[in-house]
């Protein structure tokens, strides 16, 4: 495989130039939570993530939490990213480490990430190569034990932190995973399950990208000349061989709108160039099997409906 990756030591090293601080420094947190401390939420905004938080004595079972460090990428999301950003503070994660690279955003999402900077480890806004780079330059200055990145649109559930740690703590994997909801305009909520991912049904697009996260020895950069499939490549190279561990509840919500690059008719382009990137011959290669797993891959989705379906009946 020849794909060209960039070094994440020689983006870090470009900030460290610029006179930045490494480590970052972790997100302040209280005894009592962050929700008072926290600009009020705006009008008419009620429930998770706007008047509730993740209880603080959840974590108090435990007196070293291991550090978690979370990237949002960003560019002209302020309808979204006020959420997102409450979504991971009010987890009151004892020790969070969270990056917003923003690709200079032409709209107010300035103002919300200054409204929010005593709270954030680090924060630009100014022009950069898109997503997948903006991405990659905060990993490079992530200092976490346990790595997740989540756009500008999506949000965490409650208490995600506490239950994603736990889990990693518990199982020693190496990538954890959930399930997680697609929320539309009119705020309707639709459940996504994925199933236990084996690394023969791989290729399957099927993991939730917001309900992703892993541990950072097997972290690797995303590959930038992409511009939608960036996850699923990542889960390519990733994920293969390293223990996993499916959580089976919802971890964050995708918000669907005309703009998202999974919605718009526009990234169709995109979309196909990104597929033909991927499976070349010099990346990840052609798929001979390809109909034997799909056709078992339906099989195995069947078996577990029925499955369930048994379940839900005892």
């Amino acid at each position: 495989m020849n794909i060209k990756l960039p070094d994440l030591q020689k983006y870090k090293a470009r900030f460290v130039d610029k006179g930045l601080n490494y480590p970052l420094p972790v997100v302040k947190t209280s005894a009592t939570g962050l929700l008072k401390s926290l600009p009020p939420a705006p009008a008419g905004k009620t429930d998770w993530p706007w008047t509730i938080e993740t209880d603080p004595a959840v974590y108090a079972n435990n007196t070293v939490w291991p550090k978690l460090t979370i990237v949002t990428p960003s560019y002209n999301q302020d309808k979204f990213i006020e959420e997102t950003i409450r979504s991971v503070l009010l987890q009151n994660y004892p020790n969070l480490e969270y990056i917003i690279i923003d690709g200079g955003s032409t709209d107010n999402t300035k103002k919300v990430l200054e409204k929010y900077s005593s709270w954030i480890s680090y924060w630009q806004s100014e022009k950069d190569n898109g997503q997948s780079h903006a991405i990659n330059m905060g990993f490079s200055l992530a200092d976490g034990e346990y790595l997740a990145w989540i756009n500008s649109d999506d949000y965490y559930l409650q208490n995600v932190f506490h239950t994603v740690a736990n889990r990693f703590l518990q199982t020693k994997a190496a990538f954890v995973y959930g399930y997680g909801y697609n929320k539309s305009a009119a705020e309707d909520l639709e459940l996504i399950k994925v199933l236990p991912l084996l690394d023969y049904f791989i290729k399957i697009p099927s993991l939730i990208q917001p309900s992703c996260f892993w541990k950072f020895t097997i972290h690797q950069p995303i590959w930038e000349e992409l511009h939608c499939a960036l996850d699923y490549e990542l889960w390519l190279r990733m994920v293969k061989g390293t223990r996993k561990s499916l959580i089976t509840e919802p971890l964050s919500v995708t918000n669907i709108h005309d703009e998202a690059k999974t919605h718009d008719p526009k990234m169709a382009m995109k979309w196909q160039e990104d597929h033909l990137k991927i499976w070349a011959k010099d990346a990840h290669g052609s798929v001979p099997e390809w109909k034997r797993i799909t056709f078992l891959h339906r099989l195995r989705k069947k078996a577990y409906e029925v499955f369930s379906f048994i379940q839900t009946k005892r």
